[in-house]
C-alpha cells in the first residue's frame, strides 16, 4: 500500500502544475497582431535583408526567373502539368485575383476602388518572357510590392503557368481550338 501511495503522490503533484512548456507562456506577437513597436502597426515582420534561405538548392533560373546572361528565361524552367496549373490557379486566385481580377484583366472590386493607378490587365504582358511575369511577383513592380515572402517559388511558377493559360483562353482564335472542341463552340454560338 505504501509503494502504491509512493507512486501516486508525484502524479497527483504533477497535475497540480502549472502548464511547464515557457513556449507557450512567453510574451509573444502572433501572426497579425498589431504593435505600437513597429510604423506600419503590424508586429509581422518580413525577413530581415540578408537572410540566406535554408534548404534545397534551386536551379539558378527556377530560383531567380533569369538566365545566365541576367535576362528573363523565356519559357518556364519547371514542366507544366495539369496539377501544375491547378496550383496556379489557386495560388492566383488567393494571392493576384484580388488586384487583377480572376480573368487577369485588372478587373476587381478592389481594382475599382483603388485610388492610384490601377493593375495592368495581365493581357497586356503577352509577348514578355515567363520570367518576367516570375520577377514581378518577387521582386514586385510599381505599386505592386513583392511577394517572394508569401509566395513560394514554386508556387510563384505555378501562377506564371496559369497566368499563360488564362492569357491563351482569353486571346485565342477560334484556329487555336482542337477541332471537336471547335465544333462543341459553334453548337453553343460563342
Amino acid at each position: 500500500m505504501t509503494r502504491r501511495l509512493a507512486l501516486f503522490l508525484p502524479l497527483l503533484a504533477l497535475t497540480a502544475c502549472p502548464r511547464l512548456d515557457p513556449m507557450q507562456r512567453q510574451q509573444k506577437y502572433k501572426a497579425y497582431q498589431s504593435s505600437e513597436y513597429y510604423a506600419n502597426g503590424l508586429a509581422m515582420r518580413h525577413p530581415p535583408a540578408g537572410t540566406v534561405p535554408y534548404g534545397p538548392r534551386l536551379d539558378p533560373a527556377v530560383a531567380t526567373g533569369r538566365g545566365p546572361d541576367g535576362r528573363p528565361v523565356q519559357l518556364l524552367p519547371v514542366p507544366v502539368d495539369a496539377k501544375l496549373l491547378a496550383r496556379g490557379r489557386q495560388r492566383f486566385d488567393v494571392s493576384c485575383a484580388v488586384c487583377h481580377g480572376v480573368l487577369g484583366d485588372g478587373e476587381s472590386q478592389v481594382a475599382m476602388n483603388m485610388s492610384l493607378r490601377r493593375p495592368p490587365s495581365l493581357h497586356l504582358y503577352r509577348d514578355r518572357p515567363d520570367g518576367y511575369i516570375y520577377q514581378v511577383i518577387t521582386e514586385g513592380f510599381g505599386l505592386m510590392p513583392s511577394y517572394a515572402a508569401e509566395i513560394p517559388v514554386q508556387d510563384r511558377w505555378a501562377i506564371v503557368a496559369y497566368v499563360r493559360a488564362l492569357q491563351l483562353s482569353q486571346n485565342a482564335s477560334l484556329d487555336q481550338v482542337p477541332p471537336d472542341a471547335r465544333e462543341q463552340l459553334q453548337k453553343e454560338g460563342r
